[in-house]
């Protein structure tokens, strides 16, 4: 007999189901009941915060450390263009969300709530101190990336390797499958307190405001590619698109990698820069998933009438770009790196992460999209600059990228 095909259902799905359940559940479940989802929601938070440096020394310790390998001047200025789309996306949307979401978003006081409701308490709490804080991660991180990068052994190359596996397993096998019911225990408890109706409102108009940008942003970065190798930005766009679709659909840079690589040769990109300047981009490109982290934190931190201006959100954009290198290729990699600078640069709490979680990965498609559509915009730039060389210095070029 034919094996049954599994059906699976995406995160995305789960969370949207997770929200629905919350709320309806909210006005029927007693207390004693909600207590219970309050009490695991309580465990999860504290091993989620203890595992949020382990992700950034695991995630941010071999990308540098990859990428200081490769050393050469092509690797330097496609890193410096990468990060520098990624700290603009930042900075576009964190002005277009602090001009734009006041308007529309009234500023209420998530703890303040309802006088006469309260919130559902755990049974019991645990408490699980992080092994370090997220500064310390970082400094470790670059340390021991720039350290490997240096070595001619590959000892410890190979630990960090492993260790980025084995965060990845724990996120894969034990964060993302119980991360719907943290939503439902969050919802569940909004609910109860009488806060869930501005929350959704101001998710849908969040969504609205980021799915803007993030369209603008494409344009825009076509438009400069367009001015350096002087062809029309449309055209170049439309040639990408099938990457942008496939990333709606995987949710993955590192799985769209073969249709970004192929549309970006279909621009007219050298096979060789292509070659070496996609694969780079999708760990090193986080426009749409930097403009997505930051108007989402403008939009909660005006919700709760929390003081911001930009000298925060500059540290916190330009410490987030390099945060979520490498994010792991899953649903949400990007958000769960950046917990930690949330927390400790913006002041956000449990709650305020969790409300996070559940707004990035509602549009955690449209942010991929737009990484690996912008990496088409990089290689261009990057081709233009060594595509086009004399005989030597194309193979010192073949030479620095492995060829």
């Amino acid at each position: 007999m034919p094996e049954k095909k599994k059906i699976t259902i995406g995160l995305l799905l789960q969370i949207v189901f997770a929200i629905a359940l919350g709320i309806g559940c909210g006005y029927i479940f007693p207390e004693w009941l909600g207590r219970i989802f309050m009490t695991f929601n309580g465990l999860f938070s504290q091993f989620l915060g203890f595992l949020v440096p382990l992700i950034i020394v695991g995630f941010v310790t071999p990308a540098i450390a990859d990428i200081g390998r490769k050393a050469g001047k092509v690797l330097v200025v496609t890193a410096a263009i990468a990060y520098g789309a990624t700290i603009f996306a930042g900075f576009l949307s964190y002005f277009t969300s602090a001009t734009t979401f006041p308007h529309l978003i009234n500023p209420r006081p998530i703890d303040s709530g309802l006088k006469n409701a309260a919130d559902l308490l755990p049974y019991f709490t645990v408490e699980i101190p992080p092994l370090m804080g997220v500064m310390t991660g970082l400094v470790i991180s670059f340390m021991l990336g720039v350290g490997i990068a240096y070595l001619e052994g590959n000892t410890l190359r190979k630990c960090a390797n492993e260790f980025r596996d084995i965060v990845a397993k724990v996120i894969k096998s034990i964060i993302i499958p119980l991360l719907p019911l943290y939503i439902f225990g969050i919802f569940l408890n909004m609910t109860v307190s009488g806060q869930v109706g501005d929350i959704l409102a101001t998710f849908f108009m969040v969504i609205l405001v980021i799915f803007a940008m993030h369209i603008f942003i494409l344009v825009l970065q076509y438009c400069v590619a367009a001015l350096v190798v002087r062809r029309n930005p449309f055209k170049l766009l439309v040639t990408m698109l099938p990457a942008y679709f496939t990333a709606l659909g995987t949710q993955s840079s590192a799985a769209t990698i073969p249709v970004t690589l192929r549309q970006a040769i279909k621009m007219g990109v050298s096979e060789d820069i292509a070659g070496f300047v996609i694969p780079i981009c999708a760990t090193i490109h986080m426009s749409g998933s930097t403009l997505k982290i930051v108007s989402c934190a403008v939009a909660l931190m005006i919700m709760n009438g929390l003081p911001y201006d930009f000298p925060m959100f500059v540290g916190f954009i330009c410490m987030l770009g390099v945060t979520i290198i490498a994010a792991p290729g899953i649903p949400g990699g990007s958000i769960m790196a950046s917990l930690g600078l949330l927390a400790s640069m913006l002041g956000f709490t449990e709650k305020d992460q969790a409300l996070m979680i559940a707004l990035y990965i509602a549009m955690d498609s449209f942010g991929t999209a737009c990484n690996v559509t912008g990496d088409g915009f990089i290689a261009l730039i990057v081709d233009k600059l060594f595509g086009k060389r004399n005989r030597h210095e194309a193979s010192d070029d073949a030479a620095i990228l492995g060829k």
